[in-house]
Parts: C-alpha cells; structure tokens; sequence
C-alpha cells in the first residue's frame, strides 16, 4: 500500500469514527431518554457539516476549524439533544495548533466558549449557565489547549533532533571524506614523486636512447611536476577548508603500525588479542589506510564504551576480500584518554570502507557485545615504480 492510499483509508476512518460518534451520540441519547427529542433533520446536518470539516484540515486548516466551530455553536444554541458533539472541534482545533495557528485556535477558542454559554440564551433558548459550568468550561478548554500545546512541543523537539541528528550525520561523512582526501593525496603525490624522479634518473643516464623514447621521458616528467603542483595546491585549499590546521607531518597510516595502536589502546586499559594474517605491503595503499582508520576507530570505541574493555581484532584475506574483524564483549561506560580515534564514528568508518569499494556493518552482538564486520575488495596493485638503479 503507497503512502497515499494509507492516508486516504486513514482519513476514511476517521471521518466515519467520527460521524457515528457525532451524530450517533446525540440520536442514540435521544432515543434512549423520553425528556429528549430527536434532533431534526437541520440539527443532524450540521452536525455532519462538521464531520465534513475533518478532511477539509489537510487543506486548509483555518476553515476547517473555522466551520466545525460554527456549526457545533449551532447546534449547541438550539437546545437540540446533547452528546459527544465536540468531535470535529476537537480534531481540527488540534490540527490547527499543530500545523502552527495558534493565534487563529485561540481566538476560535474564546469566541467558542462564549457561544457555547451565552449564545442560546440571548437568542431566547434556555437559562443563561451558572457559574459552575462556565467555570468547567473553561477548565476543559483550557486542558484541551495545554494537551495541544505540549503536542507540538514535544513533535517540535523531536523534528529538531532528527535534524540535528541528520547534519551531524552529514557533518561526520564530509570530514572523512576530507580526511580521506588528504590521504589519497599523499599515496598518490608519493607515487607521482617516485615517476618524476625516475624519469629525471633516465633522462640524465642514458643519452643514447632514442629520440622517441628521450621526449617520452622528457613528457613523463614535465606532466608528472605539473600535477604534483596542482595536487599541493588543491590540498593546501582541503587542508584549510575546515579548521585552517597545518598538514600533517607523519607518514601515511598502515596496519603495520598497528602494534602501536595496540600498545596505546593497552595503555587506556583494553585488553587487545590480536590476528593479522596478511602483510600490508600485499595491499593496494588505499585498502591498506582504510583498513589502519577502520581498527583505530573501532578501538577507540572498545575504549570508550565496552565494560569490560576487551576486545578481538582479526584482520585476514579470504577470495580477493580483506575482512576486518572487531568483537568486544561487552558495553558500558568508559573513558579513553590516551586513544585517538582516527574518524567519525560508525558513519566514518562506513565512509571508509565505501571509498575503497567496500562494505562495513557495525552493531550490538545477539550474546553480548559489539561488532564491526569490514569488507573491503583488494584488486591487485598497482605496478612497481622502476628504481633508480645506476646503470
């Protein structure tokens, strides 16, 4: 069923919950008590006008409220057998709250209540109200009100968090893609480095090659400057964009520095069993940086939130696939001082394996626990830059 037909059966059954309450109320009141009469047939239709009113809110609130209200004072005034008659008022008084008329609903609200009391009186139909019931009266209307109001408060506050919750999400997602930025930056201006020097090695050792093969390399190296000065100055732009930090200094990461994360996650209290089966050098750069992120991020958490604080991390290669695995037993509250975290959180890390063409599902465990589970797909790398060997 589409969003539509829900809506519309929905609202068929409101309006009909609302019609037999309405208008069956006061006809079944009527023909139960022998002192009241059966309401006539105008009575009868202005009560189903405002049953009609209950759709007409989704267009437009302020009628809607404006006629259900009109034809209920109606129907009040004219001393007609009384019941659950406030049905529509009080769906499309709420709707008009909710939907932000507040000034309309309330103005709606005080002319109602005098309408209510003191309507049928001046038109000669019954006693003016005593003071209790005006006094009751504006006791129930004012709960109707405060219920409405705390309504839309708390749907207000909920829309707010979502929003929050949403940018927030977002925000997460651009940093590491800027993170992940500048180190795709360095994999490649490293390797871009390397065939610039390379070239230059060739070009000055063998000047007896031929003409073709000499403007080849002349052509290598000339292309490979000019893109490594465009790489630097779009990385001076990414670097700066968001806090104005300088560059970092220190190598790109690698899962064979992941001892050292061990040895400080060790020293912030987290019992680590470690299993690499496969060498990082066997990867492509950027599987290898994105599985190093996922493990730091992944320890940072056993470290903040797992009680107790131990954890198994295995990283192996099963059919082209690295598979990342990190399993704590347990959750709670902790503090990690002296463990960094090297992304965003579970949207980072999902960030992470998605720009390396892979997939990571993290979540709570059925026996106790969390669970990170990375696949990231490892094509075979690229061919080895020629080393400057002298000749």
């Amino acid at each position: 069923m589409t969003a539509s037909n829900r809506v519309v059966v929905r609202e068929v059954v409101l309006v009909v919950a609302a019609a037999l309450i309405q208008i069956g109320g006061p006809l079944l009141i009527a023909s139960h008590r022998d002192e009241v009469a059966l309401p006539p047939v105008g009575g009868v239709l202005l009560l189903a006008i405002g049953v009609a009113t209950i759709p007409l809110r989704l267009v437009n609130p302020v009628a809607a409220l404006l006629v259900a209200h009109a034809s209920t004072t109606a129907y009040s005034s004219l001393e007609y057998a009384r019941g659950p008659i406030f049905v529509a008022v009080l769906i499309t008084f709420g709707n008009a709250v909710l939907s932000g008329h507040r000034r309309m609903a309330l103005a709606t609200l005080a002319v109602g209540y005098v309408g209510s009391l003191w309507l049928g009186p001046a038109l000669g139909r019954g006693d003016a109200p005593g003071l209790d019931n005006a006094v009751g009266l504006a006791a129930w209307l004012l709960v109707l009100f405060t219920g409405c109001e705390l309504i839309r408060m708390r749907r207000d506050r909920a829309r707010e968090a979502e929003m929050a919750k949403a940018d927030t999400l977002q925000r997460q997602i651009a940093n590491e893609r800027l993170s992940i930025a500048r180190e795709l930056h360095d994999v490649v201006a490293h390797n871009m480095s390397l065939i610039n020097l390379q070239a230059g090695v060739a070009l000055h050792v063998n000047d007896g090659l031929p003409a073709p093969a000499l403007e080849a390399l002349q052509t290598i190296k000339s292309a490979s400057k000019e893109a490594l000065v465009e790489m630097r100055s779009i990385l001076g732009v990414l670097r700066h964009a968001d806090d104005g930090e300088d560059a970092p200094r220190a190598p790109a990461p690698s899962l064979a520095n992941v001892a050292e994360l061990v040895a400080r996650a060790s020293s912030a209290g987290v019992e680590i069993t470690l299993r690499i089966d496969i060498e990082s050098r066997d990867l492509p750069r950027t599987v290898d940086i994105a599985a190093y992120r996922i493990v730091q991020e992944s320890l940072t958490n056993v470290a903040r939130h797992a009680n107790p604080p131990v954890a198994t991390v295995t990283v192996r290669r099963s059919d082209g696939v690295l598979v990342i695995s990190i399993v704590d037993v347990g959750t709670g509250q902790r503090r990690a001082e002296h463990l960094t975290g090297g992304g965003n959180g579970i949207p980072g890390m999902r960030e992470r394996a998605a720009s390396v063409g892979g997939t990571l599902i993290a979540g709570p465990r059925l026996g106790g626990g969390f669970a990170v589970d990375a696949r990231l797909p490892i094509t075979d790398p690229p061919e080895a830059s020629f080393r400057a060997d002298p000749m």
